[in-house]
């Protein structure tokens, strides 16, 4: 089956269960059809079990998909360019220390709350997990993933200075979490160097080069496209110029060794806000509003139907359903320490919405980008154990915070 195959039977998927959500369950599209594929995958599990083969076409079907590839280096600078492009600049200054405070000490400290914490819970569950392995696992898990938070914020009506404090806390954390995420994994001498490469100095370098140089770089490279939409006035060629930064971008601070998350996002930034204000007429700003938000919602359905559909591929027993359970409630009580001390100590200067801590606790969503790094990992037992907790840890986050942080937000009156 070839590339062309795979992405009809997938797009395929995503506009049937879309209709079927938006004609009969009406949930918000990304968990419409998680759901919608969640079921599916357990209809086919059940089948096989009754002695109807489904399982295994299924399988090969998902097994010829590499997640990690498709989402870290297809989707995701597309999403994150996306979800930028709507995120206010000067509502985000505002918010500034509140956004970069959580997305850089807020991920770390959660890193590390989650690795020990899950490193002893492993332990009496009789799994065998090192040290590394479990903050591995709090690197990867610890993020909020922007593609599914922006994706509910859509249909919340929230306040704007929540929603840039969640979706540009969210933007920005993911390339944070992958920097200490590949930190870490060299640790463990699974690439990136050895660990007698690894030093407090090395990783200082790298994450000031990461996050820092892949700022600089999305900031110079937005900048030139944007003085390029300047100088012409034709939406087609405008549109195409914004699909080389975003494709293109992305790749060359990859192989720059800087942070493409970050990157992309500082570009998208740039461009949805200084780039339709000076360098785009009427016209051309609604054909990329269009575009980009079409973009945006195929790229969404298809990424949620594969979660959906991953449930097929995992190694499910009682001790990983166990553990994965138990992280759940784990994982949130993290998210708030790590966003409850940072934001009771600007409280002393600042003044923040009521229930603040508790919305973006709450609202905290991870999604495909956690899956994604799980994958990354060295094939073994361990990294089956890792995967499946991460993904019973996301689907919890999606569907039931994804269908409350609503309500949350509307009984608090923010």
């Amino acid at each position: 089956m070839n590339i062309t195959d795979i992405l009809a039977i997938l797009i395929s998927l995503a506009a049937l269960f879309s209709y079927i959500n938006y004609r009969f369950i009406k949930l918000p599209t990304t968990i419409g059809l998680l759901l919608i594929a969640l079921a599916i995958s357990l209809g086919i599990i059940i089948l096989d079990r009754i002695g109807i083969p489904l399982a295994e076409s299924a399988k090969k079907l998902l097994s010829q998909i590499n997640f990690n590839e498709t989402l870290m280096e297809g989707m995701l600078s597309a999403l994150l360019f996306a979800g930028a492009l709507h995120v206010h600049l000067d509502e985000l200054k505002k918010q500034r220390w509140v956004v970069t405070i959580l997305a850089s000490v807020g991920v770390i400290t959660s890193t590390f709350i989650i690795g020990f914490s899950s490193y002893w819970i492993f332990g009496l569950l009789g799994l065998n997990i090192p040290l590394i392995y479990s903050l591995l696992f709090g690197a990867l898990i610890s993020p909020t993933d922007p593609i599914a938070v922006i994706g509910i914020l859509k249909t919340l009506g929230a306040p704007k200075s929540l929603e840039t404090k969640i979706a540009g806390e969210s933007l920005f954390n993911d390339g944070v979490a992958i920097v200490v995420f590949l930190t870490l994994l060299g640790i463990a001498g699974a690439g990136h160097g050895t660990q007698t490469d690894i030093t407090p100095l090395s990783i200082t370098l790298l994450f000031a080069q990461e996050t820092l140089g892949g700022a600089i770089f999305g900031f110079i490279s937005g900048y030139i496209a944007f003085r390029m939409l300047a100088s012409i006035d034709n939406y087609q060629v405008e549109i195409l110029i914004t699909l080389a930064l975003v494709f293109g971008g992305y790749t060359l601070a990859s192989i720059l060794h800087l942070s493409g998350p970050i990157a992309i996002v500082v570009a998208g930034l740039l461009i949805g806000n200084k780039g339709r204000k000076y360098a785009m007429s009427d016209k051309t700003r609604q054909h990329l509003d269009d575009f980009w938000e079409l973009i945006d919602e195929i790229l969404n359905a298809v990424l949620f139907v594969l979660i959906g559909l991953e449930l097929l591929v995992l190694s499910f027993n009682i001790q990983y359903l166990w553990a994965g359970l138990i992280m759940v409630p784990l994982v949130v009580i993290a998210r708030f320490i790590a966003v409850g001390l940072p934001i009771s100590l600007l409280k002393l200067k600042n003044t923040f919405t009521p229930k603040i801590i508790r919305i973006l606790t709450w609202g905290g969503l991870r999604g495909g980008i956690s899956i994604a790094l799980a994958l990354t990992l060295p094939a073994g037992e361990t990294r089956e154990a890792i995967l499946v907790i991460t993904y019973i840890v996301v689907i919890f986050s999606i569907v039931v915070q994804g269908l409350t942080i609503g309500k949350l937000i509307e009984k608090d009156e923010i």
